[in-house]
C-alpha cells in the first residue's frame, strides 16, 4: 500500500463522483450514483486503517509534490494515529449522509449530492494535509458548500442561518491566516508542518499566534461565547447538514489545537491552559443547562454538543495522557453519537414535520424499532457504561481530576445534565400517551434506514466494549505529542 498514493485516492473520489454526476439527470440514478462513490471511498478509509502501523506516532503513507516551490508551498499529505482516525469518521458518515437524503432532498437533488461530494473531498484533505497552505485553503474551502447546503436546502429560515454561520467561521479564519502567516516568517519561509512542529518560537511570539488560532479553532468546535451560531445553523440545515456539521466540521477546531496549537506553541499552550479549561467546564455546564430548556429536538442535540465538545478541550488542556487520550476518543465518539440522534430527529422529522418535543408521545407503542434506536444512542450520549461515551469521558474526568478538582466536579455536573435532559427528552418522545401527531400515520424504520442506523450503533458498542483497538491507534500519537508540550 506505500506505493499506492491512496490518500489522494481518497480524497479525490468523491471530485470524480461529481464529474460523474454532470452526465446524470435522473434523480434516483443521481443518488445511487453518490452512494456508490462514497461507499468506495469508505472501503479505501477501511484499507488505509487496516494498513496503518499502530506502533509509530510516525507520519505515515506520505505524498509529496511541489507546487509553488518559491513560496515554500507544497502539496503534501500524511497521516498519524490522529487524522486516520477522523478520514475514517469522515468517510463513514458521507455514505449515511447520502442515505439519510435519499427521501427528504427532493428539489434540485444533483447540486445537493455534488455539494456533499465536494464537502466530503474537502474535509478529507484537511485530516491529510502535511502543509499548512494547502491546510488553510481546504479549511476556507469547506465553508462554500456547508454554506450552500444550509442556506439552498434548509429551513424557513435557512439565508439567516447560513449566513451567520458563514461570518462567524470567516472572522475566526482571517486571524487562523494572520498566525500562519507569522509562522511562516518566523521558521524560515516555510509552510511544512512538520518542521514548523520542529522550529521553537520565543514566548511572545507563542502568546500571539495562538491567540489567532484560539479564536479560530473556538469557533469551530464551538467554545462558549463563540458558540451561538450552531443552533441557528443545526436547526435549519437538512438533516444530512447536521450530521457533517456535529460529526465532523465541530472536529476541525480541536483537531486545529491538536495539530497546530500544541505542538507548535507548547509554552503558550501551558500557559493559557487556566483559561481554556475554565471556557471547557463553562461550556459543559451551560451547554447542559441550555440542552434542558429546550423545546425543539434539533436544537436540545445542538446545545448537548456544546457540552460534550467542551469535554474535548477540558481533556485535550489537562495536558496528560488519559485526559488527552479521552479527549480524541471523545472527538470520535461524539461524532458517531451525534451524528446518529441528528439521524434519528431527521427520520422522525420526515414522518411528522415537527420537531417540537411536546408534540411527541407513545413513540414506543408505533414504531418501536425506531424507538430502540433513539433509546440507544440517548444512552450513549449521556456515557452509559458499555456505550462509546463511557470510556471517553472517564479518561477526560480522571484527566480532569489530575489536574484541577474543581474542574472535575463541573464536569460531573455536566454529566449529571446530560442524564437529565436526554432522560427527560426520552420519556416525553417514546413514553406516556400516544400522540395524534396531526393525524398522520407513522411508519417504523425500513432498510435504507436501518443501515446506516445499524452501521452507527455497532460503532456505539465497540467502542464502549473494546476500546483497545481505537486507544492503540492513537496512543503512540499522543505520547509523542506530550513530549513535544513538555519539551525543554
Amino acid at each position: 500500500m506505500t506505493d499506492i498514493p491512496i490518500l489522494s485516492l481518497i480524497i479525490f473520489l468523491p471530485l470524480v463522483g461529481v464529474v460523474s454526476l454532470l452526465f446524470v439527470s435522473s434523480p434516483t440514478t443521481i443518488r445511487w450514483v453518490a452512494l456508490i462513490f462514497t461507499v468506495v471511498d469508505f472501503l479505501l478509509a477501511i484499507l488505509l486503517i487496516m494498513g496503518f502501523d499502530k506502533t509509530t506516532s510516525d507520519m505515515q503513507f506520505r505524498e509529496t509534490l511541489e507546487w509553488v516551490p518559491s513560496l515554500g508551498i507544497s502539496y503534501s499529505l500524511g497521516v498519524d494515529g490522529i487524522s486516520v482516525l477522523f478520514i475514517f469518521l469522515t468517510a463513514l458518515l458521507g455514505w449515511v449522509c447520502v442515505l439519510a437524503s435519499w427521501q427528504a432532498i427532493t428539489t434540485k437533488v444533483k447540486e445537493f449530492m455534488i455539494s456533499l461530494l465536494v464537502m466530503q473531498s474537502l474535509m478529507l484533505g484537511v485530516f491529510s494535509a502535511l502543509d499548512l497552505f494547502l491546510f488553510y485553503v481546504l479549511w476556507e474551502a469547506m465553508l462554500i458548500p456547508m454554506y450552500l447546503i444550509i442556506g439552498v436546502w434548509g429551513g424557513k429560515n435557512r439565508v439567516y442561518a447560513a449566513f451567520k454561520f458563514f461570518l462567524y467561521t470567516l472572522a475566526g479564519s482571517l486571524l487562523f491566516l494572520v498566525g500562519i502567516i507569522v509562522l511562516y516568517l518566523e521558521s524560515g519561509r516555510t509552510f511544512d508542518i512538520l518542521t514548523l512542529m520542529a522550529s521553537e518560537y520565543s514566548f511572545e511570539i507563542q502568546a500571539w499566534v495562538f491567540f489567532a488560532f484560539l479564536v479560530a479553532f473556538a469557533v469551530k468546535v464551538p467554545m462558549v461565547p463563540v458558540h451561538t451560531w450552531l443552533p441557528d445553523a443545526h436547526v435549519e440545515a437538512p438533516t444530512a447538514g447536521s450530521i457533517i456539521l456535529a460529526g465532523v466540521l465541530l472536529k476541525m477546531g480541536a483537531y486545529g489545537f491538536l495539530r497546530f496549537s500544541l505542538p507548535m506553541l507548547p509554552d503558550a499552550s501551558l500557559f493559557f491552559a487556566p483559561l481554556i479549561l475554565a471556557f471547557s467546564a463553562l461550556a459543559i455546564v451551560y451547554g447542559g443547562f441550555l440542552a434542558l430548556a429546550q423545546t425543539d429536538l434539533k436544537k436540545l442535540i445542538a446545545y448537548s454538543s456544546v457540552s460534550h465538545m467542551g469535554f474535548v478541550t477540558l481533556g485535550l488542556f489537562t495536558f496528560n495522557s488519559n485526559g488527552v487520550t479521552g479527549a480524541v476518543l471523545q472527538m470520535f465518539n461524539h461524532g458517531i453519537t451525534t451524528g446518529a440522534l441528528f439521524l434519528v430527529i431527521g427520520l422522525i422529522y420526515e414522518r411528522t414535520h415537527t420537531r417540537r418535543i411536546a408534540d411527541y408521545g407513545g413513540l414506543m407503542k408505533i414504531i418501536p424499532i425506531y424507538t430502540l434506536f433513539l433509546g440507544l444512542f440517548a444512552l450513549a450520549s449521556m456515557a452509559v457504561p458499555g456505550t462509546n461515551g463511557f470510556i471517553g469521558e472517564l479518561l477526560v474526568l480522571s484527566g480532569a481530576f489530575g489536574v484541577n478538582i474543581y474542574m472535575g466536579a463541573l464536569a460531573i455536573v455536566g454529566a449529571m445534565l446530560a442524564a437529565a435532559y436526554m432522560l427527560k427528552m426520552f420519556r416525553q418522545v417514546a413514553l406516556g400517551p400516544v400522540s395524534s401527531f396531526g393525524g398522520k400515520k407513522l411508519w417504523d424504520v425500513d432498510r435504507r434506514e436501518v443501515v446506516g442506523l445499524v452501521t452507527l450503533a455497532v460503532l456505539v458498542f465497540w467502542v464502549g466494549f473494546y476500546p483497545k483497538l481505537f486507544l492503540d491507534i492513537v496512543t503512540p500519537t499522543l505520547d509523542n505529542l506530550l513530549v513535544q508540550v513538555h519539551r525543554p
